[in-house]
């Protein structure tokens, strides 16, 4: 059941699950839960390193009969946690994991800065990774690229803007396809099926993504 205490059973399965290096997400998604809740519970019980499912159970337990509430989880934990959960969010909306990882330790860091070599240091992966991934997001209009003219280096950022920027670059390219589907529609003829399948999906697509620009014009002021 979604909802309600986790079992000793499923404390279990956590257990195992973090032994074979599964995210919180696979976790959460393999019993039905949030990913919140696992994360919280990993959280009060260890950590990921030093949870068991054995003195979870009791400590849960133990806090209930005396109405105590579980405690806080540290401060790093709870960003790893919150950054694990947006990643597989990212992946499960179709982009690629380590292109997410990137895009998600930006959002994450103090000021939305960081240099390739900082990326590649923080996350454990090699240039190429980090240098495939934030030209995917530049080009997306998720991060915007920097130069620093005396170090001779790029910088890589994520601004306010960028919600905006990465809106319209995606309604841009969905426009295309509309008219490219409505332009298909007119070569191969109305009275054809194919040529009515393209142009009600051509219609259809030209006149969301229409709205969706409009409506990113007229919200702009809230990323200001």
């Amino acid at each position: 059941m979604p909802g309600g205490r986790l079992s000793q059973q499923e404390r279990q399965r956590i257990a195992v699950g973090l032994a074979d290096g599964l995210s919180y997400a696979e976790i959460a998604r393999r019993l039905d839960r949030p990913t919140s809740t696992i994360s919280r519970e990993v959280g009060r019980n260890g950590g990921p390193a030093g949870y068991r499912a054995h003195q979870a159970h009791q400590a849960t337990a133990q806090r209930a009969r005396r109405g105590t509430p579980a405690p806080p989880r540290a401060d790093g934990e709870a960003e790893g946690a919150v950054a694990e959960e947006m990643i597989e969010l990212a992946v499960r909306s179709g982009m690629p994991r380590m292109t997410a990882r990137v895009h998600v330790d930006l959002l994450l860091s103090e000021n939305g800065r960081r240099t390739a070599a900082e990326l590649t240091r923080r996350l454990k992966v090699s240039p190429a990774s980090v240098s495939v991934a934030v030209n995917f997001l530049v080009d997306q209009g998720f991060v915007r690229r920097e130069r620093d003219p005396q170090r001779r280096r790029d910088i890589y950022v994520v601004d306010d803007d960028a919600w905006y920027r990465s809106v319209v670059i995606s309604a841009r390219q969905t426009l295309e396809s509309a008219r490219a589907a409505l332009a298909g529609a007119d070569t191969v003829g109305l009275d054809d099926p194919a040529g009515q399948r393209m142009a009600r999906a051509g219609a259809f697509l030209e006149r969301v993504t229409l709205d969706m620009l409009e409506s990113a014009n007229r919200w702009r002021n809230l990323l200001t």
